[in-house]
Parts: structure tokens; C-alpha cells; sequence
């Protein structure tokens, strides 16, 4: 986020909300099968803010997107079950859902939402408007409301109406759910408690190349994991095997360590794995140090002589960023690494010693495999916005918030 200054973002702490239509952005983009709900994290998520405008008087005014209806109106894609769940979880405060998020319908609909209700309106992507940004949809969205507050972290990356420019037409304000992510990313990455650690895995380098060079200039060590580890292992002649890797990216892997050794950071790489011919749940497995890697095997997780090193160093240091797992932690065996690591970062956040962020899907997957997602000092939900503030990107929808 270079060049934007976020001790200019104004919180909902400072906002006057008492009476006002407070047209709230929040990422309610919840997993759905057979018309239900199969994850409402993110809807609870939300409900702090809910409850926190209500009591404090607000007229709270949702918008949301779900799925990709790419500008038409989409029945399955509708916002209303939504709306009926943050109906259970409102308490005594009553939540109406209207059937468009522009338009006079919706207009008059926010002038009827009574102090300490709550109005959701319908899915924002069903206007093409939205996704483009348009000007007149931007307007068309302002009439609901007389405050904006975007308290979607996970959707600030896209330079969307309802994300971005409804900042500038109205008073804006980041809501709760955006202030704790940025002050966790700024808390990591800007003035962290050193020594620093970042684990890094997920299965190719290539998505991630910009995570990883940005990294090394805002961390002490850098723990590579998953199928990334093994590209880099290969790029520096160790037999592989079998196992998922990227060799085209080799001089993208010592353009990375080059940069790391500038930036004096520590490169920190399996010494050892656990080894299968088969990719599947019980598969026969061994472990195998980097130098014995059978021809036709396959390394599925880091093996226990990684675990005790990565253990030792994890116990050395104040602050660690965590995004991706180091082994296919989805199957068993292979979770074996990722759940250690999980368990330790839990243990020394808990004592007090470290200061623990995580985010992205496949982490946060892994960490509530583990059961330790409740004792991270925060663990983030979003993905794409999550990995492009690792990157160092500017996100559009909260530099619209600073600039506001």
C-alpha cells in the first residue's frame, strides 16, 4: 500500500451514524448447495458491525454481491436466504430484504428502515454497473444512503461501485471488519516485533512470485513449503522425483533467493519429507531426506526432521504471517507438518510470545482442520486482497477510504 497514507482512514468510531441511513459493504458471498447455507462464517463475521450500528441508532443499509451473475438478474444468486439468516442473528432488530439495489423501489425502502433496522438490498452484481464502476450506477447506489461504511477487506482489491466508488460520492468510513485487517497486515508487515517469520506454501511458485520477493524485504525468514519448496529444491539440483514442481521457474527461484540474500533474509526449505507413489488418502508412505528421494516417489508433506528445525525456529521469533499449507494437508497422512506448525503458532501466540496473522483459503482450511483457528491473533478470510497486500499492490477499495 505505498504512497497511502491509513492513518487518514476514518474508523465508524468517528462516524456520526444516530438516524442515519448507513449504507454498510460488507462480503456476504457465502457458499451455497441445494439452496442453503453451507458456511455462514462470513455472515457472523459481519454481525459485530450489525449490532454495533443498530445499538448506536444507525438505519443499516447492506450491500452485497454473490456469485457471478455477470450483470443480469440471476434467481439462484439472490441475496434474500442471506438476508433471512442475518434476520436469525439480529436479535430484536428487525431486517427487511428488498428485491433491487437501485431504483425508487429501493430508494423508498432505505427511507423506511426505522433507527436500529436493518435493510439488505439485492445483489449488487445483478447491474453490469457495478462491476465497471459505472458513474451513474455509483449514483443510482448513493440514494440509499446518507454514510458509506466498507467493511469488506476480502473485496477491497477490485475497483467495483459498491467497493470503490461509492467512497467518493459519500461520507466513507472503514468498518470494523476492515480496520482489524489492516492494523493485523500493518501490525505484520510495517512494525512488527522482530525477529519475523513468514510461512509460505501453497503448490506453485508462479502465483505467488510477488508475495515472495515482497516478502523478503519485510521478513527475517522465509519458510517455503508445499509443492513451491519443491521447485526451489529442484532449482538448486536436488532430485525431486516425482513430486509436483515447476521447473520452468527456475531462474524466478534464484532471482528470489538472490533478492532474499540482499535483503538479508533467510531462505528456510525442507531438509526432508514424507514420500508416496500415490496421491491418495492412506497411501503407503515414507520419509526421505532431500538427498534420497526415490525416482518414482512423491513428497506430500515435510518430513519430522523439517518439523523439529522449522518447531526451534518458530520458538525464536515474535511475528509470523502464515499463507498457504506446507503439505496436501487434505489428505491423510500429508497434514502431518501443517498441523504441527498450527499447533505450535497456537501455543506460543497464546503464552504471549508471538503475534500470529493468517489468511487465505487454503489456510485457513488447514488451520480449522487443525482446531486452532480461534487462537491465531487474527486470522483473515479474504484471499485475493490478502495475497495482493502481501504483494505490496495498492487496493483500490481502501485507498478510496484514505483519499476520501
Amino acid at each position: 500500500m505505498a504512497g497511502i497514507d491509513l492513518t487518514k482512514l476514518r474508523s465508524t468510531n468517528d462516524a456520526d451514524v444516530m438516524g442515519k441511513r448507513v449504507l454498510v459493504r460488507a462480503d456476504l458471498n457465502v457458499p451455497f448447495k441445494n439452496g442453503k447455507i453451507t458456511d455462514a462464517t462470513r455472515v457472523e463475521r459481519f454481525m459485530p458491525t450489525v449490532h454495533m450500528l443498530t445499538h448506536r441508532g444507525a438505519r443499516v443499509i447492506v450491500l452485497a454481491h454473490f456469485g457471478r451473475p455477470d450483470g443480469k438478474r440471476v434467481p439462484e444468486m439472490s441475496l434474500k436466504p442471506v438476508a433471512g439468516l442475518i434476520a436469525q442473528l439480529a436479535g430484536h432488530h428487525p431486517v427487511a430484504f428488498i428485491d433491487d439495489c437501485i431504483g425508487e423501489k429501493a430508494v423508498a425502502a432505505s427511507k423506511s428502515v426505522p433507527p436500529g433496522a436493518v435493510l439488505v438490498l439485492e445483489n449488487t452484481r445483478f447491474h453490469a454497473g457495478e462491476e465497471t464502476n459505472d458513474p451513474a450506477f455509483v449514483a443510482a447506489l448513493a440514494k440509499c444512503g446518507d454514510i458509506y461504511v466498507n467493511d469488506a477487506f476480502s473485496c477491497a482489491h477490485r475497483a467495483h461501485a459498491s467497493t470503490e466508488g461509492l467512497a467518493h460520492v459519500l461520507p466513507a468510513y472503514a468498518g470494523p471488519q476492515m480496520m482489524d485487517e489492516i492494523n493485523a497486515l500493518r501490525v505484520a508487515l510495517e512494525a512488527p516485533k522482530r525477529p519475523t517469520v513468514a510461512i509460505v506454501g501453497g503448490a506453485k511458485i508462479s502465483t505467488k512470485i510477488p508475495v515472495l520477493t515482497n516478502l523478503t524485504r519485510k521478513v527475517d525468514k522465509l519458510i517455503i513449503g508445499g509443492g513451491m519448496a519443491n521447485t526451489f529444491l529442484q532449482a538448486q539440483g536436488v532430485n525431486i522425483g516425482k513430486s509436483l514442481s515447476e521447473p520452468d521457474q527456475k531462474e524466478t527461484v534464484l532471482e528470489v533467493m538472490a533478492a532474499a540474500k540482499v535483503a538479508g533474509c533467510e531462505i528456510v526449505l525442507p531438509v526432508d519429507g514424507v514420500v508416496a507413489r500415490e496421491f491418495k488418502a492412506g497411501a503407503d508412505s515414507e520419509v526421505c531426506d532431500n538427498a534420497a528421494i526415490p525416482a518414482d516417489g512423491m513428497i506430500l508433506d515435510i518430513g519430522p526432521k523439517s518439523v523439529a528445525r522449522l518447531m526451534d525456529l518458530l520458538k525464536t521469533c515474535h511475528t509470523v504471517l502464515w499463507n498457504g499449507p506446507v503439505g496436501a494437508f487434505e489428505i491423510a497422512p500429508f497434514g502431518t507438518g501443517t498441523f504441527a506448525l498450527a499447533h505450535e503458532v497456537a501455543r506460543l501466540t497464546k503464552s504471549g510470545a508471538m503475534v500470529s496473522i493468517a489468511g487465505g483459503g487454503d489456510t485457513v482450511a488447514a488451520l480449522n482442520a487443525a482446531g486452532v483457528t480461534d487462537d491465531f491473533t487474527y486470522v483473515s478470510t479474504a484471499g485475493g486482497a490478502f495475497l495482493e497486500w502481501l504483494e505490496g499492490r495498492e487496493l483500490p477499495g481502501v485507498a478510496a477510504l484514505a483519499l476520501g
